[in-house]
């Protein structure tokens, strides 16, 4: 016999009207994605058919996000209810299939409890979990032998009934069939005026099913976010999870509270991330790598025991042996640094490659430039690779010395071994091991005055 398929159905057609936002709710970033990008990770670790995704205010920009993921979109033309939403996407699912429906908000939740959910048993069954305020969730209600009986909405439930702790997350595995009978009896004779997917459940104990609740361990994993508050609650746990995964890799934190990871990191042994650190897209950083207080990292690469100092900002940055960056640096994507080499304080790079042991110390632009080896770039250098229109190289070959306050005027070469004379602007290429300077002869006006303030008129 074979197994029946498996469609996962997310439920995204919310405004969320108390974000005050323009966006989608499920649009809303928690970990620097958005709240549906997070779902969808959790459910595309499971065996599915189809993922299907139901839409309504903002779709455009929803689909427009999303425009490469695998997903079947369902438009929900009203917001008539999390009934009439999940029945808009019910006519491409086969009727032995299996359905698995998932809130779009729920940023948190984990494959694991999916899994736990699809192996649970009973005709259908319900992630619930236990909250000390349950405010705004609908109630699980038992008999006195402890079975489900019903799910009562907030606004709908009686005093006796606000008391209990157990809440629906909005997370049920369903039977296909059964589910499109169900949904096509709902109505909206309710406080909300809704079709409430809820009361699917009260059919189905009608019909005498064994419906299974599974309560989960960790009620963060189901916690949704209808305003800004509830929004800053999720990444607050998301960040202190990334904290907690980091630590147990083996990296040391100064602060776990104050690490945001907007993405994915790998690390080795013995790094450090001090207070601030935000971390963003694909990191990986290598034994003994150390981050200062501060900084930013995006798509960066950086090999062991480089050192980013306080308040610098990577961006696609790679180095290739120990390094030392900062503090107040800004590297730029397409910046390569070789081993031994050192990036100071207001130095900002931009393709970049720079060779073994250079040094830019202070205050200095290297844009579109490739340095060798043991080069040292004075204070105030930067290298001109813009006309306005077009973007210019400038190579400096081995062992160049560049002094204080010079322009390159790219496309310009510097030859091997070669000085440049402090002040100079270089508009030509200049030859090895040799030096080559640019200043006007300095001149002192001997019977110059320095203007006078003028009087103001009474």
């Amino acid at each position: 016999m074979n197994k029946p398929e498996l469609h996962i159905v997310i439920l995204a057609a919310g405004r969320g009207q108390r974000m005050r936002s323009e966006q989608p709710k499920v649009l809303q970033q928690v970990g620097g994605q958005p709240m549906l990008a997070h779902v969808l990770k959790a459910a595309q670790q499971l065996p599915y058919d189809g993922i299907h995704v139901v839409y309504g205010y903002g779709g455009e920009q929803l689909r427009r996000v999303f425009t490469d993921t695998p997903v079947a979109w369902v438009k929900q033309a009203e917001q008539l209810g999390t009934g009439h939403a999940l029945a808009q996407a019910m006519p491409s699912i086969p009727d032995n299939a299996q359905v698995l429906v998932l809130m779009g908000d729920q940023p948190l939740i984990t494959a694991r409890s999916l899994q736990i959910l699809m192996i649970a048993g009973g005709d259908l069954a319900i992630l619930t979990m236990r909250l000390e305020n349950p405010t705004g969730y609908g109630r699980i209600v038992r008999n006195v032998s402890g079975e489900f009986t019903a799910i009562v909405e907030h606004a709908d439930a009686s005093p006796m009934q606000l008391e209990i702790k157990e809440v629906n997350s909005g997370v049920y595995r369903f039977p296909a069939g059964r589910l499109k009978q169900w949904l096509a009896r709902l109505d909206s004779q309710n406080a909300a005026g809704e079709n409430y997917l809820t009361d699917v459940l009260a059919m189905a104990v009608a019909e005498q099913l064994w419906i299974k609740t599974s309560e989960i361990n960790d009620p963060n994993e189901l916690l949704g976010a209808n305003d800004r508050v509830q929004l800053a609650r999720l990444e607050r746990i998301y960040q202190l999870r990334q904290a907690e995964r980091l630590m147990v890799a083996g990296v040391a934190l100064a602060d776990p509270g104050r690490v945001d990871v907007r993405g994915q990191v790998q690390a080795g042994k013995d790094v450090f991330l001090d207070i601030n650190t935000v971390l963003i897209g694909n990191n990986f950083l290598a034994d003994e790598v150390s981050i200062g207080p501060g900084c930013i990292l995006e798509d960066c690469r950086l090999a062991a025991g480089t050192k980013v100092l306080a308040h610098s900002v990577l961006q696609g940055v790679v180095t290739e042996g120990e390094c030392s960056i900062g503090p107040f640096a800004r590297l730029r994507s397409g910046t390569v640094l070789a081993a031994g080499v050192k990036i100071g304080n207001f130095v900002e790079t931009k393709k970049a490659v720079i060779g073994t042991n250079s040094k830019a110390s202070h205050l200095s632009y290297l844009g579109d430039a490739v340095l060798g080896a043991n080069v040292n770039i004075g204070a105030g250098t930067i290298t001109c690779n813009y006309d306005g229109v077009n973007k210019y190289q400038t190579t400096i070959g081995d062992g160049v010395f560049i002094g204080s306050d010079t322009q390159l005027v790219a496309p310009v070469s510097i030859g091997t071994g070669a000085f440049i004379g402090a002040g100079s602007t270089i508009t030509q290429n200049a030859p090895a091991d040799k030096l080559t300077l640019s200043r006007r002869k300095q001149v002192t006006i001997d019977r110059w005055q320095p203007p006078q303030r003028r009087r103001s008129e009474d």
